[in-house]
């Protein structure tokens, strides 16, 4: 009753416009659109998100399902910077599993299935009545460009939209036009405009703003999604079953269960293809216009046709997966296809426990626009046009995850720029937003990017049990964090740390440990003294060993049982990571002049890296250092060069000051 409510507040005021001007506009309504607004919002500014259809928001476009290894991390952080996907997955979850977890805990995969519903439900919910946030439907035109602000770096200015022939101003936009940026779907030889089956296709306009207007360099890609089947039509005694965890772990900091229950979790179930697959798939091939097109697809996540001409002669994983507590249907991932209709009925009945199954709707494919990523600052904004910033797939990457990483940032710092304040940027060695943002804004993509724990150097610092105190603190003092979490945030800060001074005072021989616990095998050779925090680092020893053995010092500390063990582990790992990890924040910490010239710069550097740094434009010496092409010897000229100039301005200015003085 209470979303009804809000819809019909929002269904009356759509297309009365009630302001002509707002601090912040977003574009988009999904995953990165929806994170970007709330997040201006919470920072204080006045926001207004266009999306073409209310009751799309949160729509789960592809599969129903949240997380996993890489994305987890992404899922955890957003949450600890006060995002929405995190608390919304742990509402809407129907089937919860920490993947990897036969590998250390930093590259844990927190995951979940999703009812579609539920999730749809509780963003709407939630945006609908965030403070300060104004959500209206319609389709943008075109953006306001005017002349750049002459104080500030750029050659245009973004100062609002076009929507319904009516000028609506802000300080900044944010695009997050996810599939929609000139898209096209695919069926067989059936091609029509649109990002998403069943929506209206985004004005053309938007997309020539972008590539005549700005001049900003676009390029293609692509992406599918599976037909959906009849989950009564599948037998699933055919298929391997796949429980969840007995106790689902929640992606929220705030939240210690989730919505659904341990019991009345859904399974999921594993099968493969056939020869009989491969088969289909090269008798259609000349029915396929999709798989033709040269535009880049997934890598990681690819069509059942890829897979297929890629990979000849082999069995395919297919997962069967619920999309909702009460959903008669079933999502079978690995099988994203864009045949005609009926060959996709054969294809998926050549694989035994769907032998008998029908499609509730095709697969289709999806090509898009998106602007090459290289453009933006570590802020997300476009380098060239002041107000402007960009997040999701649009800036080329894939998932829920990624996007709504992306569109928290992008909304944080749409916000500062709002209210006045200098952009803000996370660095890859605090944060997997900060390696996903430093990955795309330095490196660029060829095809769609997607987030992976080997992407991270330091992920054994950065882990999901400890995003909150690796962001949350600084969030909150950029404003995007509620007092309510950073007081949750502060409490377990402290009393980890009063916990592991704990552990590190209780010292023993290891003689004494052996007496104490004799079922762990401690090497006698090692004749130093073992703290409570070395003991902690041995496989068998669990914290609640531990507390039972010293009840009146560690009982205390037991809901933090588990991260009190993983930071026992690898506090090693993480102290032999403090130096690099500080060099390379020196670096991010040394920016590069925004107006240098690179291809003129009296510096020795040969051409192509001349070249290769004009083309990106790092914003600091260690987004520089990363960059393909780029040898260590222009790196150490470039700092030299940086240092002298730096050095040259100090001396200039106390000159200037001097003289002013005598006057």
């Amino acid at each position: 009753l209470l979303q009804h409510y809000f819809l019909s507040l929002v269904s009356r005021s759509v297309g009365h416009f009630p302001r002509q001007h707002y601090d912040v506009i977003v574009v988009g309504g999904g995953h990165a659109g929806t994170e970007a607004a709330a997040a201006a919002a919470r920072l204080g500014a006045e926001t207004l998100l266009i999306t073409q259809k209310i009751h799309t928001i949160g729509a789960l476009s592809c599969n129903p399902s949240l997380g996993g290894v890489g994305k987890g991390h992404l899922v955890r952080e957003v949450d600890a910077l006060d995002g929405l996907c995190g608390r919304a997955g742990d509402w809407a979850g129907i089937s919860f599993s920490i993947l990897n977890r036969r590998k250390g805990p930093a590259v844990w995969g927190p995951r979940a299935q999703l009812d579609r519903q539920r999730y749809r439900e509780f963003m709407q919910s939630e945006l609908l009545s965030t403070p300060r946030l104004t959500v209206m439907e319609g389709s943008v035109e075109e953006l306001l460009v005017t002349d750049p602000n002459p104080e500030q770096p750029g050659q245009h200015r973004v100062n609002g939209i076009c929507l319904g022939g009516h000028p609506i101003s802000a300080s900044s936009v944010v695009l997050t036009t996810g599939t929609f940026l000139s898209g096209s779907l695919f069926i067989g030889q059936t091609t029509s405009p649109g990002g998403r089956i069943g929506d209206a296709p985004s004005s053309a306009g938007l997309s020539h703003t972008l590539r005549e207007r700005l001049g900003l360099k676009v390029g293609r890609l692509r992406t599918g999604t599976p037909p959906r089947i009849v989950k009564d039509s599948v037998d699933l005694s055919l298929a391997t079953l796949n429980p969840p965890d007995s106790s689902p772990t929640p992606f929220s900091f705030m939240n210690t269960h989730t919505r659904c229950r341990p019991e009345e979790q859904l399974p999921c179930y594993l099968t493969y293809t056939t020869p009989g697959v491969e088969r289909v798939v090269r008798e259609s091939l000349h029915l396929n216009c999709h798989i033709q097109q040269d535009a880049k697809g997934p890598r990681y996540c690819p069509s059942i046709e890829s897979r297929v001409l890629r990979f000849p002669g082999r069995r395919h994983q297919v997962w069967l997966e619920p999309e909702g507590l009460t959903s008669d249907l079933l999502y079978p991932q690995g099988l994203s296809m864009t045949m005609p209709p009926d060959v996709q009925l054969r294809l998926i009945r050549e694989i035994p426990p769907l032998h008998k199954a029908e499609i509730h709707m095709p697969g289709y494919g999806v090509q898009y626009d998106f602007v090459c990523p290289t453009q933006l600052s570590p802020s997300l904004q476009v380098k060239s046009t002041q107000g402007l910033f960009l997040a999701g797939q649009i800036n080329g990457t894939t998932g829920y995850e990624e996007a709504a990483a992306q569109g928290l940032w992008a909304g944080v710092n749409a916000g500062r720029r709002a209210l006045s304040k200098p952009p803000v940027a996370l660095s890859r060695t605090e944060s997997y937003i900060g390696v996903l943002i430093d990955d795309l804004v330095s490196r660029g993509v060829t095809e769609p990017y997607r987030m992976f724990t080997s992407r991270a150097e330091f992920r054994t610092s950065l882990r999901p049990d400890n995003a909150d105190l690796r962001l949350t603190l600084k969030g909150f003092e950029l404003g995007c964090v509620s007092s309510s979490r950073h007081q949750k945030a502060v409490r377990v800060k402290n009393s980890l740390q009063d916990a592991l001074a704990a552990l590190q005072a209780l010292s023993l021989s290891t003689t004494s440990w052996k007496r104490k616990i004799p079922d762990v095998h401690v090497s006698e050779a090692n004749s130093n003294m073992l703290s409570g925090i070395e003991m902690l680092q041995y496989k068998d020893v669990s914290f609640q060993v531990l507390a039972s053995i010293f009840p009146e010092v560690l009982l205390p500390f037991m809901e933090f049982s588990q991260r009190l063990k993983i930071e026992a582990v690898y506090r090693p790992h993480c102290e032999s990571n403090k130096r690099e990890i500080q060099r390379i924040q020196e670096e991010e910490n040394m920016s590069l002049p925004e107006d240098i010239d690179y291809l003129s710069l009296p510096v020795s550097l040969s051409q192509e890296v001349r070249e290769v740094l004009h083309r990106a434009r790092p914003s600091t010496l260690g987004a520089a250092t990363r960059l393909e092409g780029i040898t260590p010897a222009a790196v150490v000229n470039l700092f030299n060069y940086v240092c002298f100039a730096e050095k040259r301005k100090k001396t200039s200015t106390r000159s200037s000051f001097s003289q002013q003085s005598k006057w």
